[in-house]
């Protein structure tokens, strides 16, 4: 293999592609990174048995061939080299890596050991990718990292026509978040439970400027493909069934306030700075004001108050801190819509744009409060 390549744009592709490899991978040959050189492409590739990532750049290629080397190392050379291009080549057991003055040999790994990628399952739809990184980044901040419940570490998708929802639980939250999108199929109607995690960290790779196109096969959903300009990640499902949670929601909410979303995220930020650990916030609901109290008679304590549009009846409620600040921090909106009917039911937090306008139901945070002692 002998290849000349653009400097940036390998080191970009080197870094995305390895980013899944594991720190302890299950079989030494998957802390590999592929390289395959031909047809004037260089296509780099990774693999976890559970999460795959494939990338392509434009390379003159004199020689073509395919070598598989060390995928963390190869990630620090890269973002190193010094000159604006950068020259491969490699024999039966070295790849040569020469970049102006510096110059780096690297052994290659058997590649023929190196696993075979899985196959995309058909393309089912497209949607922006400022829309998907939104609805994922706030889908997933109810997601469970107790490995003892896998389906709780995951994010379901709900694939329904023009609508996709988005869900995480973690018990005591609930993440929701839906968008409309292109499918391929009017009556599309399946589902994938997917890795939080792993799909968190697709989302915040997307270049903004390209759809994400999603593939799922729904006959047989084992895998999802998610790609994004010329960058394709797969991801093996969760085996299990999400929770029933469509029924946390309540009918009507009798008690609601608006607050201005800023006003309420810093004072959740500055009362909890006094909050021992899992001792709550808690927020009394007065005469249009929002008192927010933490600690107690006997150790710090801090108290702040906020005017709010309130209607309905006066109530008080108590939250986990770092729940209540994770849940509002997603929100896109300016104001926050709290719905309330009482003190122990789960809370459901909205934004909206307007003070006196509707709440946006494209994302739902569920919070259940914590019980206190007044």
């Amino acid at each position: 293999m002998k290849v000349e390549v653009n400097t940036a744009s390998f080191a970009d592709a080197v870094a995305w592609t390895t980013s899944v490899i594991d720190a302890r991978p299950a079989n030494p040959i998957l802390a590999g990174v592929k390289l395959e050189a031909a047809d004037g492409t260089m296509q780099l590739s990774a693999f976890t048995y559970e999460i795959s990532a494939r990338d392509h750049i434009e390379a003159g290629v004199d020689e073509s061939g395919t070598v598989v080397v060390l995928g963390k190392l190869l990630a620090d050379i890269s973002k190193v080299l010094p000159a604006e291009k950068t020259y491969l080549s490699a024999n039966e057991t070295t790849m040569t890596i020469t970049s102006g003055p510096a110059t780096f040999t690297l052994q290659l790994m058997p590649e023929s050991e190196y696993p075979d990628l899985p196959q995309l399952p058909p393309q089912i739809g497209q949607v922006d990718a400022e829309t998907f990184t939104q609805t994922v980044t706030q889908a997933a901040v109810a997601v469970a990292h107790d490995e003892n419940r896998p389906v709780l570490t995951g994010v379901h998708m709900r694939f329904a026509g023009e609508e996709v929802t988005l869900s995480s639980t973690d018990r005591f939250r609930l993440g929701r978040a839906s968008f409309r999108w292109t499918p391929d199929e009017a009556d599309l109607d399946t589902a994938a439970l997917v890795r939080g995690s792993h799909l968190v960290k697709i989302a915040r790779s997307v270049d903004e400027r390209a759809n994400v196109v999603i593939y799922l096969d729904p006959a047989n959903p084992k895998l999802i493909g998610i790609a994004n300009a010329g960058r394709i990640s797969t991801v093996q499902l969760i085996d299990g069934e999400f929770p029933a949670v469509d029924r946390l929601y309540a009918d009507s909410y009798p008690i609601q306030a608006v607050i201005r979303k800023e006003d309420l995220l810093g004072a959740a930020k500055r009362v909890s700075l006094v909050a021992e650990r899992n001792a709550p916030i808690r927020m009394v609901f007065t005469d249009q004001q929002l008192t927010l109290t933490a600690g107690g008679a006997d150790e710090a304590s801090a108290k702040e108050t906020l005017q709010i549009d309130l209607d309905g009846e006066d109530i008080t409620v108590a939250f986990n801190p770092s729940y209540l600040r994770e849940g509002l921090s997603v929100i896109s909106e300016p104001y926050i819509r709290m719905k309330m009917t009482t003190a122990v039911k789960p809370v459901e937090f909205n934004g909206q744009q307007d003070e006196d306008g509707e709440e946006s139901m494209s994302y739902r945070y569920l919070l259940v409060p914590m019980r206190f002692n007044n």
